[in-house]
């Protein structure tokens, strides 16, 4: 077995990996690492899978502990693994991280977005971007992949066939995206409390969202993207929109993407338009595009679970090729519904 260690075990990232890992033919959580939730028993952090990790401790997290240890996953807020991935590094451990730490490619997109100087940039180039229907094969030979966030992961999908096909317009891009509160992380927060979630939506982080980069990165284009807040636990519908770059056939957007995906295990490509419940739990992605004759633009959609394919799915699908193991392995293409 595969002796995987967890950190940031105790949030919602860190439980949905315990979850997976508890039905993965090989990897085995051995270690789980948590802040505030250190000392504590797993029973009393994520009851939902403290059968499969009985007598279960959550620890604070030391080098020393890694000793063992076969592949780390971080599930930390950003700015965290900088501090931590030298010492993982230097181990030669397959490291998957879910922080934005080692997204980007160079420091000074790093600060213009996160508002503040990396604290690692010499490892920048060490992480391969981590969505293996794009990277798949630098991710198989790699030590360290940043896995991507959850709405870059929704809309690069849906629209990298598009701007790949040379069907739409890269220089102006809308991307509407709403997410389950979970995408906000565990620790409350009175935007993401019951009280103000229930019988709302709104959108958030105008003009500089910070998954922004990602995308724009990933696309070679200029995008204008607005996150907005769902009162549902998880889930991430992604409505993208882009002029078209010439005249083309109705059915051509949805052929671009059929193309693209033949063969993808877990994006299923679908004339439907997708909703989050038919990927929940899962790491499946759907999705499906359109050709709008009357304004000349093509419009774009996804659905995934941000816990899932948007993160702890995403992360294991990773690790999985890193290791050499089957890339399906301990994942899901069937959503649980209802």
């Amino acid at each position: 077995m595969i002796r995987t260690a967890i950190l940031g075990a105790s949030g919602y990232v860190g439980g949905e990996l315990l979850r997976l890992c508890a039905g993965h033919p090989a990897l085995r959580a051995a270690k789980l690492f948590g802040g505030s939730a250190a000392g504590r028993s797993l029973a009393e952090v994520h009851p939902h899978v403290a059968p499969a990790y009985p007598d279960t401790l959550v620890e604070r997290f030391e080098e020393v502990a890694l000793d063992g240890i076969d592949l780390v996953f971080a599930a930390l807020p950003h700015g965290h693994s900088q501090a931590i991935a030298p010492a993982i590094l230097k181990r030669g451990l397959p490291f998957v991280d879910l922080g934005a730490d080692f997204r980007l490619d160079d420091a000074a997109t790093y600060e213009r977005w996160y508002g503040a100087a990396h604290q690692a940039p010499e490892l920048l180039g060490e992480f391969v971007y981590g969505i293996p229907e794009l990277n798949r094969e630098r991710i198989r030979g790699a030590r360290a992949v940043a896995a991507a966030g959850c709405y870059p992961t929704a809309a690069i999908l849906a629209l990298k066939p598009l701007v790949d096909a040379g069907l739409i317009d890269r220089a102006n891009i809308l991307v509407d995206a709403a997410s389950g509160v979970s995408g906000a992380g565990r620790p409350a927060k009175e935007a993401s409390g019951f009280g103000r979630v229930s019988e709302n939506f709104s959108a958030y982080g105008l003009l500089n969202h910070r998954h922004t980069a990602e995308m724009e990165s990933a696309l070679g284009g200029t995008v204008l993207f607005t996150p907005h807040l769902l009162p549902m636990n998880r889930g991430i519908l992604a409505t993208c929109y882009a002029p078209a770059a010439g005249a083309m056939q109705p059915a051509a957007p949805l052929d671009a993407l059929r193309s693209a995906y033949a063969n993808e295990p877990f994006v299923h490509v679908t004339e439907a338009l997708p909703e989050t419940k038919w990927t929940t739990g899962s790491n499946a992605v759907q999705v499906t595009a359109r050709y709008d004759e009357r304004t000349r633009r093509v419009l774009a959609l996804s659905a995934l679970d941000n816990l899932g394919k948007g993160a702890a799915g995403q992360m294991i699908q990773c690790a999985n090729l890193m290791l050499g193991l089957e890339e399906t392995a301990g994942l899901s293409t069937c959503g649980v519904y209802p």
